[in-house]
Formats: C-alpha cells, sequence, structure tokens
C-alpha cells in the first residue's frame, strides 16, 4: 500500500470504490485524444484489476496511484510510475486527471511527489516521460517539473487513422526540483 503526500494532494493505492473513476478516465475521448482510442469496459476492468493488486518496482508494472483532495478527498485522477529499467534505474511516470481539474496544477504538484518519493525509495536517477507534441498541457506538466525535452519521435503512435509525433522528456535525479 502506498501512500503519499503533497500540500494539497493524497496519493493512495487504488481501491475498489476508484473503478467508476478509472473507468471513466479512460473512456473519455477527450481526455484520451492523445493517449489511445478508448478500449472497451472489459479491458479497461483487466487493467484495473492488474494496476489495483499488490506492486513491486522492480516488476517493471505500473505503480497507479488515486490522486485525491485532502480537504474534501475528491478524485481528482491518476498518477504514477514504471521501472523501466532496474540496472540503469530509469523509472516512466504518467498521469490522467478529470477535465474539472485540468489547470489547478494538481498534475504538477502529484508528478513531483511521485518523483521525490521514488528518488528516495528506489534510488532512481532518471525518470522519463513522453506525450503527444500537440498534448501541450502534457508537455508543460513535464516542464515545470524540471524534466527538459530529450526528442522528437516522428509518428511515433497511432491513434486511429492519425500518426502522432511524440515528446520525449528526461530528469536526472540530482536535477529536481526540491
Amino acid at each position: 500500500m502506498v501512500e503519499l503526500y503533497s500540500d494539497r494532494l493524497k496519493l493512495r493505492s487504488l481501491k475498489e470504490e476508484d473503478w467508476p473513476y478509472f473507468l471513466a478516465l479512460n473512456l473519455d475521448p477527450e481526455i484520451n485524444q492523445f493517449v489511445r482510442i478508448p478500449e472497451s469496459e472489459e479491458v479497461i476492468r483487466k487493467k484495473f484489476i492488474e494496476r489495483s493488486a499488490s506492486w513491486l518496482y522492480s516488476s517493471g508494472d505500473w505503480l497507479t496511484l488515486a490522486i485525491e483532495t485532502i480537504d474534501s478527498g475528491e478524485f481528482v485522477g491518476l498518477t504514477g510510475l514504471h521501472c523501466q529499467h532496474f540496472e540503469e534505474q530509469r523509472a516512466e511516470v504518467g498521469y490522467l486527471l478529470l477535465k474539472e481539474h485540468h489547470g489547478k496544477g494538481y498534475a504538477s504538484e502529484s508528478l513531483q511527489a511521485v518523483v521525490d518519493w521514488a528518488c528516495l525509495r528506489f534510488e532512481v536517477h532518471k525518470f522519463v516521460g513522453h506525450c503527444a507534441k500537440d498534448n501541450i498541457a502534457s508537455a508543460r506538466v513535464l516542464e515545470k517539473c524540471g524534466f527538459q525535452l530529450e526528442g522528437v519521435h516522428r509518428e511515433q503512435f497511432k491513434i486511429g487513422d492519425v500518426w502522432l509525433d511524440e515528446l520525449s522528456f528526461g530528469l536526472l535525479a540530482h536535477e529536481r526540483q526540491r
């Protein structure tokens, strides 16, 4: 069970009562416009079960944490990380927020909490983050947390019939904001 805190947020392991929010986030075409075509409820449920299970960093599986406000306990979204390469001490980060919580700084605040925790807990040397080139808000979150643009992968992934360029960002542990 993981539980992290920032000034305004609590990040915690998924619970069964998070299922409706997890489903809503993964079904919303607007939220997923730069991520994927929404999958079937059956596929999303399987992901939820996998990401709700106990987690081990070295497994390479995603740790998915629910984000909620400290003051009201309102569900904000999801954040997390996975070990991309254990020996090279590299982890990938990600986040997905409900539309009504966009633009409030919650993605940056939760990402910063995950980065700080992973540095201390797992001695991560480098964090990576990816987003579609057109996802300006997501790129801004990474930059706000100190990530630097390291490259553009042209037509890296496809959503429907559209090929999208992907931005790759990196943050070295000793460069992180404290």
